[in-house]
């Protein structure tokens, strides 16, 4: 049977797309039966910081985010995520994340992974002093100069 190129330029694309997507797939299951879950949060303080979190402003002037952008944190029981992006476009200035822990009031994040603009800061560590008062989360830098407020996304 004599295939015309149109035919045969869409089977070959339809075959790469779909090796490419079994592939794809293959590869989260295995990564995500690899992953050990995340232990539950033991004190009520890691409880509350579970969730989705908008920057509000600083310690200083807690109702002054900075204008134009968003700032969202995201947080499990182990892992925490940051994007950055500005309003009017939706374009993400900075996204950054990774592995955090809670001794106490004495919270530490690990970056792990980042977008290319905040790559330097993969693999350091900031520790913070927090606190949450309701569904406001403040976090005091220890040799560090991130001092913010944050509010809950609800």
């Amino acid at each position: 049977m004599n295939m015309s190129p149109l035919y045969r330029a869409l089977s070959t694309a339809f075959v790469v797309g779909a090796t490419t997507l079994a592939l794809y797939t293959a590869t989260v299951i295995r990564l995500r039966a690899a992953e050990k879950p995340a232990d539950p949060p033991s004190s009520q303080l890691a409880k509350d910081l579970v969730g989705t979190w908008e920057l509000a402003g600083t310690p200083e002037k807690p109702n002054d985010a900075p204008e134009g952008v968003r700032g969202l944190k995201f947080r499990t029981g182990k892992y925490w995520t940051i994007t950055n992006f500005d309003k009017k476009t939706g374009v993400v200035g900075f996204h950054h994340g990774g592995t955090y822990t809670l001794d106490g009031d004495t919270y530490e994040e690990t970056v792990e992974y980042s977008t290319e603009n905040n790559a330097p800061l993969v693999n350091q560590k900031f520790k913070f002093t927090v606190k949450v008062e309701g569904d406001t989360f403040t976090q005091i830098g220890i040799g560090n100069p991130y001092n913010e407020v944050w509010k809950r996304v609800k």
